[in-house]
């Protein structure tokens, strides 16, 4: 087995997915995530793609992100929105609480560790 691992939406079937209907404030977004990476310990890789819509978000994880593709707004509850587009890499940090808006179908690459 390599130790090289490409992340790549060819290499996996997607999941469906769609933010807790309790958390959904407007839209009905829906989720496509192509995970490549899945290790013991709680580490994860891939993409991520959501369609327009609004909800809540809650974070007890360690997540990097970098935007491929789309447009979103992403608040934190007592703290500035930040839109985020395609070339913007950033990290929400566990406790991070707010709002995540897709304006226009986004695309992320992210790593995740629990």
């Amino acid at each position: 087995m390599s130790a090289f691992l490409a992340v790549s939406t060819e290499t996996v079937e997607p999941e469906a997915g769609a933010p807790a209907p309790d958390r959904v404030i407007s839209g009905e977004p829906k989720f496509r995530t192509w995970n490549v990476e899945e290790r013991d310990g709680g580490l994860y890789a891939g993409i991520w793609e959501a369609t327009p819509g609004k909800w809540r978000i809650v974070y007890d994880e360690w997540e990097f992100c970098h935007i491929l593709a789309g447009v979103s707004v992403i608040a934190e509850d007592g703290g500035e929105a930040r839109t985020v587009r395609a070339g913007d890499s950033f990290v929400l940090r566990p406790g991070f609480k707010g709002t995540w808006e897709v304006l226009e179908t986004t695309r992320k690459e992210y790593v995740i560790r629990l």
